[in-house]
């Protein structure tokens, strides 16, 4: 029985610590994100619909660019 509520605390940890950098990646490409050619509304779709993998590809993918083109 302690095993399990070890293993349930861990999993709400994780849980939590995805949704808050979800909201996080999610603000930072609405808030920084430039719109030519509908990249901002492209990249929030990504991001909305896939969940954390989605913010994970912006984070790794996009928001390196973004930061050499406009830097910020």
């Amino acid at each position: 029985m302690i095993g399990f509520s070890y293993v349930f605390i861990l999993f709400v940890f994780i849980g939590l610590l995805s949704f808050v950098s979800w909201i996080w990646i999610l603000i930072d490409c609405v808030k920084r994100e430039t719109d030519i050619g509908n990249t901002r509304l492209i990249w929030v779709i990504i991001i909305v619909l896939t969940y954390i993998v989605g913010a994970f590809l912006y984070y790794l993918i996009r928001r390196p660019e973004r930061r050499l083109e406009l830097g910020r």
